[in-house]
């Protein structure tokens, strides 16, 4: 078997495990898009994370030879999967890498701000001791709401079962879903719940997801935390909702103005939306970084190592 690295080998693992099997890996993680069609062709399988689009014409140039595209990490918004099982080629993803990461760092920016961590951290260091003002809420008297329940979800849950917080959870993809950790409900009755939602949603079928419409038809005010995919949520409305009272605060590791590879960000030259958030003292905001461990790394590998094995145990 011939796999062609199209991205940033980042764990060692799943190369020298193949190689050891007897596989030839070639990294080419700097050539560019042009390049990468006169080569596709010559590999049973590419590994690539997100830097360009596994479209039409790249599978197209990869076939008849290409039987699978390993994607390390979770979103494949920028892979068509569609056309790529009409043309026999499988997709494998690796969300369960990462999924204890996004689980903690979920949680993470749900402490901060309910505790208004990061507002006082600033404070404190601007010379400024501001007790009263930064008077935290507690988890356990709270509805956290999940929106998707898959390995991301189901983690998340896990890791708030310790704060007696009650945890609810819709998944409109999924049936049969609740489980010791989390309540499956209708979307109706998580808006008309929930104190927090947070969302890990794929972006597929999601783009604006949470909208104006969405925002007003929460009954009580809400904490908003998306580790999902920036696209996700409409800024603008996110925003607006903040302004109007009914977002009290939104922890983002991700936002919509991101590039499709998650590596470019000039937050000076981005929209009026996101300056508010910039200069709120109500937001926590990272760089796409909720998926990224010292163990995810290796985990990402070892999931995709598993599945494609398990997959093309004649390759």
């Amino acid at each position: 078997m011939n796999v062609l690295f199209l991205d940033r080998d980042a764990h060692p693992y799943l190369r020298e495990r193949l190689q050891s099997e007897g596989h030839t890996v070639t990294v080419a993680d700097t050539i560019d898009r042009s390049e990468a069609l006169t080569r596709v062709g010559d590999y049973d399988g590419i590994m690539i994370r997100s830097r360009f689009d596994i479209d039409r014409e790249l599978i197209d140039a990869a076939l008849p030879r290409l039987r699978f595209v390993a994607r390390w990490g979770v979103g494949t918004d920028h892979i068509d999967l569609e056309y790529a099982k009409a043309r026999g080629v499988k997709v494998f993803n690796s969300p369960e890498g990462s999924k204890h990461t996004v689980a903690e760092h979920t949680v993470g920016m749900l402490l901060m701000l309910l505790n208004h961590l990061g507002r006082a951290d600033r404070q404190v260091r601007a010379g400024k001791w501001v007790r009263r003002g930064n008077v935290g809420t507690e988890l356990q008297y709270l509805t956290v709401g999940l929106i998707g329940y898959g390995n991301m979800g189901q983690m998340t849950a896990r890791r708030l079962s310790g704060f007696g917080c009650r945890v609810i959870t819709h998944d409109k993809y999924r049936s049969d879903y609740g489980d010791d950790y989390a309540q499956s409900v209708s979307l109706e009755e998580l808006q008309r719940e929930a104190d927090v939602v947070s969302l890990h949603l794929f972006l597929e079928g999601n783009h604006g997801y949470a909208n104006h419409q969405w925002f007003a038809a929460f009954r009580k005010p809400i904490y908003l935390i998306n580790t999902a995919r920036g696209l996700v949520v409409r800024t603008e409305d996110l925003v607006a909702a903040m302004q109007a009272g009914r977002v009290l605060g939104a922890a983002l590791d991700v936002n919509e103005y991101e590039e499709q590879s998650f590596v470019q960000l000039q937050p000076d030259e981005l929209p009026e939306a996101f300056q508010y958030l910039r200069n709120s003292d109500r937001t926590v905001l990272t760089p796409h970084i909720a998926g990224w461990s010292v163990e995810a790394e290796e985990g990402h590998a070892r999931t995709l190592y598993r599945k494609i094995t398990e997959s093309f145990p004649d390759l």
